[in-house]
């Protein structure tokens, strides 16, 4: 069987190497081991390349005749004909795209400019005796569930070749065509994406929505009034699932000042945590507080634990919060985690996963908790609440950039932010594209997934590429790590607005390789999504 890891690389694709830093000496072991301990790897996947399995399937012997084309649609095309070139260009998916193979199914959509009036969709599965082929009077389709249940079963692992061509079709005749459009691979890779979405949309008012992974509708999570305010904002799950913990404002159209933290229930119900004491609610309420972030570490009876930022002597600090005290004393209740070495304001930090250490973006300034000039990301220890050495991550301190919105993987090992020209802003900046580097440092990779597809006539920076947020587990394999991460970005300007999408990231023998990105259909396409969250967020069943 062919495997998407192996396959040679698409044009839109990037790879880079991750430096390994040592003391000194021959250092034999890359910090991204595919192997490693701390890594949440699926070992049932065997993933050995392995000669090409005879062919023995037939799923696909005949094609799809969707919307009312016509049955003499392949005599039209021709059958195996290419046909001449300037047909139907391709954004959805896009080609390049790394598939988990329990994703929702996908939905193709092309641009024309030929007024072509029929298309021909054909997918060339792995170990398939025929490709499946749909024909369509429409510039796109959903590709059917059972169908795409028996490409995951099939293919995973593997590389499917898309293939799209279009045709004008007059009284059953054809008058112009075939035209060849947008042709080349998606992967399907040997591993799942776990968890669930949680974003902020501000149409019609701020409310957080949600969906698990594979879902294909998403449903209201906590509205201002179930959180008793009047604007929720950014936000993140609890290390358990069963909460999220958000910036909340008075303010109908402002989540970002006067802010506080609110932490409710997902479950439908928007409760409040049992074990949150009185004197953890009154800190909770402080005003110009921002940007909540917990660990699993630190997420147990007696060590229940939130970071936040919150101006403390004129200075935008990171502090803990216990929320379970007894006190709101400073040194009780809440303390402000030392940055020795580290003068500048702090702000967006994001606890590790294992709770040992915090990054956050270091900059003369901050507004709202997360909005800063010409940031560097650097790492603090959190040791026990102490905080420690202050160090700049190398690859996100680069003075002639600005770092910002920083978040650790699953497995801590890498590190995603934002990252603009020094001067920019980093508050709704357009020019934001997505990066990634070893938490230890190293090089910074910039994602495939960054830029649109040619056919929307975008191109990055200039679409808003904003608050990169990693799936909850990082899936192994024998050879690999797979990553994915959520991001919203303004890239298609038929949405009007931000939306989310996925960007795959697989790691092998520490070489870092990024995919095109995936769009989430399943969000209302009209609405302003951003901010995501991706977690183990335990919402309901959707309705």
């Amino acid at each position: 069987m062919r495997i998407a890891l192996f396959a040679p690389a698409v044009v839109c694709a990037l790879a880079a190497t991750f430096a390994v830093h040592g003391c000194g000496g021959d250092d034999s072991h890359s910090e991204f081991d595919a192997g490693g301990d701390d890594a949440s790897v699926d070992a049932s996947v065997d993933v050995t390349p392995q000669p090409d399995a005879p062919i023995v399937r037939d799923d696909f012997p005949t094609p799809i005749f969707d919307n009312g084309a016509p049955m003499n649609s392949p005599g039209l095309f021709g059958q195996d004909a290419g046909g001449a070139s300037g047909g139907p260009c391709l954004f959805e998916p896009e080609i390049g795209s790394l598939f988990p193979n329990n994703w929702l199914r996908p939905r193709f959509r092309f641009k024309t400019a030929k007024s072509e009036n029929l298309f021909e969709i054909k997918l060339a599965v792995p170990n398939e005796v025929h490709p499946l082929v749909i024909y369509t009077t429409q510039s796109g389709y959903k590709l059917d569930k059972s169908a795409w249940a028996t490409i995951l079963n099939v293919a995973q692992g593997g590389t499917i070749h898309v293939t799209i061509r279009s045709a004008v079709v007059t009284n059953g005749a054809l008058t112009a065509g075939p035209f060849l459009g947008s042709e080349g691979d998606i992967y399907i890779a040997p591993v799942s994406a776990s968890g669930s979405i949680v974003y902020w949309t501000t149409s019609g008012g701020t409310v957080l929505k949600g969906f698990k992974i594979g879902d294909e509708s998403v449903q209201p999570v906590i509205t201002p009034m179930q959180a008793g305010t009047a604007c929720v904002a950014c936000h993140t799950s609890t290390p358990d699932g069963a909460y999220v913990g958000l910036s909340a404002s008075d303010n109908p159209n402002d989540g970002s000042g006067p802010a506080y933290i609110r932490l409710r229930s997902v479950d439908g119900m928007a409760t409040e945590p049992p074990f949150l004491t009185p004197s953890a609610k009154t800190l909770l309420a402080r005003q110009d507080q921002h940007a909540p972030s917990f660990s699993t570490s630190h997420w147990r009876t007696g060590d229940r634990v939130m970071l936040s930022m919150l101006p403390v002597a004129g200075k935008t600090e990171i502090v803990w919060t216990d929320l379970e005290a007894t006190s709101t004393a400073q040194g009780m209740g809440w303390g402000v985690i030392a940055r020795t070495g580290d003068a500048n304001d702090a702000s967006a930090g994001a606890f590790s996963r294992d709770g040992s250490k915090i990054v956050y973006t270091s900059s003369t300034s901050t507004g709202a908790g997360t909005i800063t000039p010409n940031g560097a990301l650097f790492t603090v220890p959190f040791a026990n609440r102490a905080g420690g050495n202050a160090t700049p991550v190398m690859g996100a301190n680069d003075p002639a950039y600005h770092h910002f919105y920083p978040t650790f993987a699953a497995d801590d090992r890498l590190i995603a932010f934002n990252r603009v020209a020094a001067g920019e802003t980093s508050y709704n900046n357009p020019k934001a594209e997505v990066f990634v580097v070893p938490s230890t440092g190293g090089t910074a990779t910039r994602l495939a997934a960054n830029d649109p597809p040619a056919c929307l006539g975008a191109t990055s920076p200039g679409v808003t590429n904003s608050w990169p947020k990693w799936s909850p587990e990082v899936k192994g394999t024998p050879s690999a790590l797979y990553y994915f991460l959520v991001f919203s970005s303004t890239r298609n300007a038929a949405t009007m607005g931000p939306q989310l999408y996925v960007a795959p990231i697989v790691v092998t023998n520490g070489m870092v390789k990024t995919y095109s990105a995936l769009y989430l259909w399943n969000q209302p396409e009209m609405e302003h999504n951003h901010t995501p969250a991706w977690d183990v967020f335990m919402l309901p069943p959707p309705k």
